[in-house]
């Protein structure tokens, strides 16, 4: 596989915050998990998707987690 077409997978998330400023979330079993992505690129979409459907939601907060990082965190691609 050429190296452009590397797997590097990216989870988005999100939910309400406990409060604006913190990164602790009110209700975990409220957690709204978008999905597993193939890169940063599709990832970025579907953020940018949940995040302006809950735009009047100063408390809603939504993030992009570098899966592959964790897999492999030796690893130097994206």
């Amino acid at each position: 596989m050429p190296d452009t077409d590397k797997q590097l997978l990216h989870l988005v998330f999100g939910g309400e915050l406990s409060a604006v400023g913190t990164m602790e979330f009110s209700d975990l079993s409220k957690l709204d998990i978008v999905g597993i992505y193939p890169n940063y690129k599709t990832a970025y979409d579907a953020w940018r998707q949940a995040a302006q459907g809950t735009v009047d939601s100063a408390q809603t907060r939504y993030f992009i987690v570098h899966l592959h990082r964790l897999l492999d965190p030796d690893a130097t691609a994206g």
